[in-house]
């Protein structure tokens, strides 16, 4: 690990500081607001997932399941919280403005849901203080956006409540009632890009993401009790199999613990089974969620606006 990382405020001011013998992780509540830290030689390759703490208001940023940069943010304030759930990034712009108020700058946006909740640049004083939207010091918002992808994982957690898939996704179909339970298979909706599995305890059933886009679903049976949230990255296949690593939700399991019967905990179609093993690659992310993938499972209302956040 570099022993020095750049810090910077959303001013632009930078600085430096050392981390002396302690790792990225245990540097997190040393960080004042609108500071960040960035090292992403940690983990110089591979897929990345973003996890936004709202009691914390921080980001830690992973590559291959390897924390490598963690920030300051600044969540939506009271009567605007940001939503807590499991997103995709669905769209990138880098000079993006507002169309609701007075064409204000939203730098190095990333939207998260079409109902206005994004990450982009802006002010952090230390509270949660935006509209909704998670606004982060100006260079980590620019560093963090050259290295994201469309459809890339964002959790959004805090240490009360359990994250929830995307509020405003409806991922079993439009149907509110039973999910089918003939397993579906689509790659022709996302010939490439970041893959995502979601395993939904509520409703027995495993999804597959990519690119943001939904290739397949299937029934799942799940053994052992789903509680909470727990999310799992593919660090490396060879000839001993796959071999996934936990990654830290806030307040949960300790990152690095490597899992060797993911697979085996989850029972389900094996030709299903087969077609998401062939696309599986590491930086692959596994979420297991208590929660139901069915819109309107949520309780959270979302802004209907694209104010600055």
């Amino acid at each position: 690990m570099a022993a020095l990382l750049a810090v910077s405020t959303v001013s632009g001011a930078a600085a430096q500081v050392s981390l002396h013998e302690g790792t990225v992780m245990e540097a997190v509540a040393r960080l004042k607001p609108g500071e960040f830290l960035w090292a992403p030689e940690i983990a110089p390759e591979g897929p990345v997932l973003l996890i936004v703490n709202r009691a914390t208001q921080r980001a830690i940023l992973y590559r291959n399941g390897v924390p490598i940069a963690i920030s300051t943010v600044s969540t939506g304030r009271d009567g605007y919280q940001t939503p807590t759930g499991i997103f995709t990034i669905l769209q990138k712009h880098a000079r993006h403005f507002s169309t609701i108020y007075d064409n204000a700058p939203m730098p190095y946006m990333q939207r998260l849901t079409w109902q206005g909740v994004a990450l982009h640049a802006g002010e952090l004083p230390g509270y949660p203080a935006s509209h909704g939207c998670i606004r982060l010091p100006l260079e980590f918002a620019r560093l963090l956006y050259g290295v994201t992808r469309l459809g890339m994982t964002v959790i959004v957690t805090d240490r009360a409540a359990v994250p929830r898939l995307a509020p405003t996704a409806n991922l079993l179909g439009a149907d509110e009632g039973a999910a089918s339970e003939a397993p579906e298979w689509h790659p022709e909706r996302a010939s490439e890009g970041p893959l995502s599995i979601v395993v939904s305890g509520g409703d027995r059933r495993v999804v597959v993401l990519r690119n943001g886009e939904v290739i397949g679903s299937a029934p799942v049976v799940i053994r052992g009790a789903v509680a909470g949230t727990t999310a799992y990255v593919l660090r490396a296949v060879d000839a001993g199999g796959y071999h996934w690593f936990t990654v830290m939700l806030p307040g949960r399991t300790p990152s690095g613990a490597p899992v060797a019967d993911l697979g085996d905990r989850f029972s389900a179609d094996p030709d299903f089974r087969r077609r998401v093993a062939g696309l599986l690659v590491p930086g692959t992310t596994v979420i297991v969620t208590a929660d139901s993938l069915r819109s309107g499972a949520s309780p959270i209302a979302l802004i209907e606006s694209e104010a600055p956040r």
